[in-house]
């Protein structure tokens, strides 16, 4: 099975231009976001730019199963207020369509905050119904959940969490998980083996094994693959190239050996472009 490596790109221009500019960096795999992701309404993807994306896709080998579309960050489908609720929950439909129309297969989000507004338990609630609402008026798109750093208000920052929004969805063959590794070890999920806060999670099979227990890995259908600039536990949301960061190479060559994640998007979200070739060849390096 195909190990697809890449980054997320710029779709500046157009989306049919996000797969040239994965295939200059030598990725077979990528993320984009198919509207501008700081904008609540962005007009229609024109047919011609859909088709177009599908043709570049197409002529550079770059697959459904390898592509994870990223939504706007201005979405929070656990909203504590009706009118937040309800722009979110047009706007995560709307990115959905988008995912349709271009022949995506998944879409992933950051799960949403309380705001201090309400309980941790009536925002997963929250989010649950919104991605029930989305699934009903689409079909054969994944809503793929990130875990998150647990930074501010933000909620999915364990994998408990992630569990109860996945139990509220009624068709779980259409949701799933991205594991993003700085996210996970700023929350507390100790990947790199540092040792330190939650001494039963002490290293990558321990996290891994309860992420398994917790959610399952029939549910991962992506990961991001960033170093962190905060320390482990932090639950400040920063990325850092690969190396450069608290986590250090010997997770990612963990991940890239590690069979139960071969056919997913490993998708860097690492700062500095210009380091993107070579992070994606050191990735590929590792695979035995």
């Amino acid at each position: 099975m195909a190990r697809y490596v890449g980054a997320h790109v710029s779709a500046a221009g157009g989306v049919e231009n996000a797969p040239l500019n994965a295939s200059k960096i030598g990725a077979n795999g990528f993320a984009l976001f198919t509207k501008n992701q700081r904008q609540w309404v962005s007009p229609p993807i024109p047919e011609a730019g859909a088709e177009a994306f599908r043709k570049n896709c197409a002529e550079s080998g770059f697959v459904p199963d390898g592509i994870l579309p990223h939504d706007s960050y201005l979405i929070n489908l656990g909203s504590p207020t009706e009118e937040g609720l309800a722009r979110s929950r047009a706007a995560f439909l709307d990115e959905m369509k988008r995912c349709e129309q271009l022949g995506l297969n998944r879409l992933n989000f950051h799960p949403g905050s309380h705001l201090n507004l309400i309980s941790i338990d009536e925002c997963i609630k929250r989010i649950s119904e919104s991605i029930n609402m989305a699934l009903d008026k689409t079909s054969d798109v994944c809503a793929v959940i990130e875990n998150t750093a647990g930074q501010g208000s933000n909620i999915g920052n364990t994998f408990e969490q992630i569990a109860q929004m996945i139990d509220g969805v009624e068709d779980k063959d259409r949701v799933g998980v991205c594991i993003d590794t700085c996210h996970s070890f700023e929350a507390g999920y100790d990947l790199a083996g540092k040792g330190g806060l939650m001494e039963e999670y002490p290293d990558y099979d321990a996290v891994m094994k309860h992420f398994d227990e917790v959610i399952g890995f029939g549910y991962i259908r992506g990961m991001h693959l960033n170093d962190a600039k905060k320390p482990l536990g932090s639950r400040i949301d920063r990325h850092e190239s690969l190396g450069y960061g608290e986590i250090g190479w010997p997770l990612f060559e963990r991940i890239m050996q590690d069979p139960r994640l071969e056919g997913i998007p490993l998708i860097l979200e690492t700062p500095n472009p210009d380091l993107w070739p070579q992070e994606i060849n050191k990735l590929r390096s590792f695979v035995k």
